[in-house]
C-alpha cells in the first residue's frame, strides 16, 4: 500500500493497514461473534467500494471482495480466518527488468477468548491476529520487507442501551507492515454504534491512532519515524440491516496521514494520497 518513490519494497517502505475479522471496513474491528446469533459457525462475505483498513485504502481505490468464517465455542474461546483482495504489495513494488512481485491476497487468521468478566454487554476480549501476504518475487533477503505482521490485542465492549461499542488496543510483536525496526507498534481505537431504532438503521463512529515505531531505513539522524507514518483515523457512517444476514453500510473515512516534502506519506503509484478523506460503500452477507 505505501510505496517510497514507487521504488520496491524496503526495510521503511509499506504500512498496511487491511481490515480484521470484520465483514467489510466499516463493521467493528473485532472478530465476528456466532454465538450471539445461537451458532457456534458464522461466515461472511462483502463486496465493497475501497478497502481502507485503519483509514488507508489498501486496493488503490478500486472495489474489494472480502470473505471469512467464525468459529466460536460456548467457553468463550473462538478462531476465524479473514480474507480479501488487495493490490498495495504490489503497487509498492512495480515490475522490473528481472522480477514483478505479486500480492493479491491478504489472509487473517485469529483466536483468542471473549468473556463477559465484567457484567452482561461488557464482554471483554483477548487474542491474537497474524497477517499473512501470498508473494511471489519478494527478495526479502535483500532491499525487501516481508509484509506479514503478527499483532496482540485486548478490547473492552460496552452496551448503555441503544448504544455500543467497544475500546481496543492492539499490539504488533513483530515488525509491521513491512516497516523497518517496527515491533512495538500499537493502535488504540474507539467505535461507537447507536441502534437508531427507526427503518433498521445505526449510527457508526471510529477514532484511531496508529502508532509506527522504528527509525527511517537510510537516516544518518536515527530520526523516529513516527512523526512521519503514524497517525490518526476516523469514520461516521450509517449500516441498514435488511434482515436475513444482508446489511449495507456507507461511510465517510478519513486520516491525517500527511507528506515528506511534495510525497504523501502513504502514496498510490499515481502520487495520490491513500489516506485521503472519502465516502465507501459497502454490501455485506453473513451466513
Amino acid at each position: 500500500m505505501k510505496s517510497l518513490q514507487k521504488t520496491a519494497i524496503s526495510a521503511a517502505a509499506v504500512a498496511l493497514l487491511a481490515g480484521l475479522a470484520s465483514a467489510s471496513a466499516f463493521a467493528a474491528d473485532t472478530p465476528a461473534d456466532p454465538e450471539a446469533a445461537g451458532n457456534p459457525i458464522a461466515a461472511n462475505v462483502t463486496v465493497v467500494s475501497d478497502y481502507r483498513y485503519r483509514g488507508i485504502s489498501q486496493t488503490n481505490f478500486k472495489p474489494a471482495i472480502q470473505g471469512g468464517f467464525d468459529y466460536a465455542h460456548e467457553s468463550g474461546f473462538y478462531i476465524g480466518n479473514w480474507n480479501s483482495s488487495i493490490s498495495w504489495i504490489s503497487d509498492a513494488a512495480p515490475a522490473t527488468a528481472n522480477t514483478r512481485v505479486t500480492a493479491p491476497i491478504e489472509m487473517d487468521f485469529y483466536g483468542g477468548i471473549k468473556k463477559e468478566f465484567i457484567g452482561e454487554g461488557f464482554a471483554s476480549d483477548f487474542g491474537v491476529l497474524q497477517y499473512y501476504y501470498p508473494t511471489s518475487g519478494l527478495n526479502v533477503s535483500g532491499t525487501q520487507a516481508n509484509p506479514n505482521t503478527t499483532e496482540l490485542y485486548a478490547a473492552q465492549n460496552f452496551t448503555f442501551g441503544a448504544v455500543t461499542g467497544f475500546v481496543k488496543f492492539s499490539y504488533s510483536v513483530s515488525p509491521i507492515f513491512g516497516f523497518a525496526n517496527s515491533t512495538g507498534s500499537y493502535y488504540p481505537d474507539l467505535t461507537v454504534n447507536y441502534d437508531t431504532g427507526v427503518w433498521g438503521l445505526a449510527l457508526n463512529a471510529h477514532v484511531g491512532y496508529q502508532y509506527v515505531a522504528g527509525n527511517v531505513q537510510g537516516s544518518t539522524t536515527g530520526a523516529s519515524n513516527s512523526s512521519l507514518y503514524s497517525y490518526t483515523d476516523w469514520k461516521l457512517g450509517v449500516t441498514k440491516d435488511f434482515g436475513g444476514g444482508l446489511s449495507l453500510s456507507a461511510a465517510y473515512i478519513g486520516t491525517d496521514a500527511g507528506k515528506t516534502g511534495s510525497v504523501y506519506n502513504y502514496t498510490s503509484p499515481t502520487g495520490k494520497n491513500l489516506g485521503g478523506s472519502t465516502g465507501i460503500v459497502a454490501l455485506t452477507k453473513t451466513f
